[in-house]
């Protein structure tokens, strides 16, 4: 039977993959001329930046699994090595604002 804990951290790492999904696919969708899904999915990675930035930069499963465990290395909530773990916001938030440069550029004509 899983602990808490597992099923915490498969539950976040199966959202992580789908917010991840969601920022490659808003250049993915641009590039292929699908403005409407590339501005549907921003709008869905933007809820998930609203909800962090409720919670003080802080997934709102992060607390959950912190009873659970005294471990806090980076990844202690998520099945993601330590390193993509403790730069995730870093990276994905760079590349959700390029992708989002990207799309806007494709959609105005300022990229060809």
């Amino acid at each position: 039977m899983a602990t808490p804990l597992t099923v915490i951290k498969t539950l976040h790492t199966v959202v992580w993959v789908f917010f991840v999904a969601a920022i490659v696919g808003v250049p993915v969708s641009a590039h292929l001329g699908r403005f409407d899904w590339a501005w549907g999915l921003a709008g869905v990675v933007m809820v998930e930046v609203l909800v962090l930035v409720a919670n003080r930069m802080r997934c709102p499963l992060t607390p959950m699994a912190a009873r659970f465990t005294e471990d806090r290395r980076p990844n202690f909530d998520i099945y993601l090595p330590a390193w993509l773990a403790r730069w995730n916001k870093e990276i994905f938030g760079s590349l959700y604002a390029l992708g989002l440069l990207y799309a806007a550029s494709r959609r105005w004509g300022w990229w060809p």
